[in-house]
């Protein structure tokens, strides 16, 4: 186990759900959008860090389990469900809901952490970065608020400039985590010796 990284995951989660987030997130989509981040793009690679390859690591007690592809679907499919209108105002104003929400955002970003290896892994994370982006972007590019909300949390704001904000957010954090983990996986595997075969 590598204690710092997940020592880090670990206050990432806490500043997520302890901290003023949660109060904040009914009225803000930016507040609430840097509480999914801080859960997918932030702790989950940092306790998958601190834990892959040791005796905590679940992928490496069960593999077939842990197939790259499948998880960054699985983590499509969490992402783009709570960010439908019923579901993500249903996180937003009830805490059971938003319990939930955040629960699974946890899962599924350890799980497609946890299963990034290898060309799969990249290709994985890579998709990841491509559809966070790509969300984010809807969000901060609509020319009207998507959800219904009140003014930002932060005093001044429109509701559409801080929906813009959450998806900036969302495009620059989430996109540039799995960007960057993509990357951090392709440098290892071009710095793996060639395999020579022999004639």
């Amino acid at each position: 186990m590598r204690p710092i990284p997940f020592a880090l995951g670990v206050l990432a989660l806490v500043a997520a759900w302890l901290g003023p987030l949660p109060a904040m997130a009914s009225r803000s989509f930016a507040a609430h959008m840097t509480m999914h981040m801080l859960v997918v793009a932030v702790a989950a690679p940092l306790l998958a860090a601190g834990v892959a390859g040791g005796l905590l690591d679940p992928a490496r007690a069960r593999p077939h389990l842990f197939a790259p592809v499948p998880a960054s679907l699985v983590e499509l499919a969490v992402v783009w469900a709570w960010h439908a209108p019923l579901l993500h105002q249903a996180a937003r104003h009830g805490a059971v809901t938003l319990a939930l929400e955040q629960g699974t955002f946890l899962a599924a970003g350890l799980l497609l952490w946890l299963s990034a290896r290898g060309g799969a892994g990249v290709f994985a994370l890579l998709f990841t970065s491509m559809h966070m982006t790509l969300l984010g972007a809807l969000f901060s590019l609509a020319p009207r608020t998507l959800y219904p909300h009140a003014a930002g949390a932060l005093a001044g704001m429109s509701p559409l400039a801080d929906q813009q904000m959450g998806g900036a957010i969302m495009l620059l954090v989430g996109g540039a985590s799995y960007l960057a983990g993509g990357l951090w996986l392709t440098a290892g595997l071009l710095r793996r010796p060639a395999v020579v075969t022999p004639p």
